[in-house]
């Protein structure tokens, strides 16, 4: 009964301030927690970058001569698959195929910036679904098979192809993400689409 206004104060401040400091530590905690997911997001992306900023070791340039000379013949190609040449005037659409296309209007679509993606025909079908879903997820990509292959996969672009162990194989994806609509690309821009999706 007799205690004073000022006791009662006393009394309830600390309680006051503990719930405000509790806000504090909270608020800084999550302070700390979004800069370090934003540190770890930075380094992942700065990673992905160098990957593609140069070619997986074990790429082969290949002087294919000058872009844009086209032929409605047949061309004599020294790499099989080729990687560059002369070409059809109709390149052949992105996309996944499970019969083989043309050599000239493959080649036509790595003049336009693609990535062709060759497997030999008796590749698994697992690994066959798998490629089908990285060259329907993104632009610019064609994949066929291609009998008489040194290995079961060979990525090329234009002017540079690898030979590959398989859909699995790390430097695909390093191929892709390096040479797809890459600085060697003769004519940048141009469509992988709008052209022929015939097979052979």
């Amino acid at each position: 009964m007799g205690r004073s206004r000022s006791e009662e104060v006393r009394r309830v401040q600390p309680a006051g301030s503990g719930g405000g400091s509790n806000r504090i530590r909270i608020l800084i905690g999550l302070i700390i927690l979004v800069c370090i997911v934003g540190l770890i997001a930075l380094f992942i992306i700065d990673s992905r970058q160098q990957q593609a900023s140069s070619p997986p070791s074990g790429v082969e340039e290949i002087d294919v001569g000058q872009a844009g000379r086209h032929t409605k013949d047949d061309v004599d190609y020294e790499q099989n698959p080729p990687a560059g040449g002369e070409h059809n005037p109709i390149w052949q659409n992105q996309g996944f195929y499970e019969e083989p296309v043309r050599n000239e209007t493959a080649v036509h679509t790595l003049e336009h910036g693609a990535v062709w993606i060759t497997y030999d025909p008796n590749l698994p079908q697992d690994q066959k679904d798998s490629l089908r879903e990285i060259v329907e997820s993104q632009d610019c990509l064609l994949a066929s098979p291609y009998p008489g292959l040194d290995a079961p996969m060979v990525a090329s672009a234009w002017g540079a192809q690898m030979q590959l162990g398989g859909v699995d194989d790390p430097n695909l994806e390093r191929f892709i993400s390096f040479y797809r609509k890459g600085s060697q690309t003769p004519e940048p821009g141009a469509p992988c689409v709008r052209g022929i999706g015939e097979t052979v």
